[in-house]
């Protein structure tokens, strides 16, 4: 359930994306402001390098931009905007593996994993699109059909890999303690 200031939120960016599809440039700068460390939280989780998540953030807005026209008014834009995200998110993952295959002969051996039981250790144990449903769910606050909509799933698929990520989680911990 949304709390009334992430109902707020999620409005005011329907709003200034109306506004923006519109031409009004005061409400791009504002839509960027608002939902840019939103989007920013989305791509860092799985793209380790700041400067790289920055260019991530970077082509997502470029994305954005390029189809606005795209966003149906009525229609929530906080999963809109995460769709574009995740893609753009997916498309670097994509070009930067094939650049790792390439040069993974002269790379040395990674170092082995932190040992450091937080969070972020234990979501880095799930598959990434477990993490980014649960990161999406609990982190975001967005609702089962906003996050389905978000990464072009189903609801079941969504409650699915949501309980997969749980019960791995619990499985995580259990064989830590």
């Amino acid at each position: 359930m949304l709390t009334s200031a992430a109902a707020q939120t999620f409005s005011a960016l329907d709003a200034l994306l109306f506004r923006y599809q519109q031409g009004d440039a005061e409400a791009a700068r504002l839509l960027v402001r608002q939902a840019g460390p939103i989007l920013f939280r989305t791509v860092t989780p799985f793209v380790h390098d700041p400067s790289a998540a920055e260019d991530v953030l970077q082509e997502t807005w470029l994305r954005i931009h390029a189809s606005r026209h795209t966003w149906r008014s009525g229609e929530p834009a906080l999963p809109w905007l995460l769709a574009i995200a995740r893609y753009t998110r997916i498309d670097y993952l994509r070009r930067a593996g094939r650049r790792r295959e390439m040069a993974m002969e002269a790379l040395p051996e990674p170092p082995a994993p932190a040992t450091d039981p937080g969070i972020d250790h234990l979501l880095q144990g799930l598959p990434e699109s477990q993490r980014e449903i649960l990161l999406l769910l609990k982190v975001e606050g967005l609702s089962l059909e906003e996050t389905a909509r978000a990464t072009g799933s189903t609801i079941g698929a969504v409650k699915q890999k949501a309980s997969r990520a749980y019960a791995k989680l619990r499985s995580i911990v259990k064989a830590a303690s």
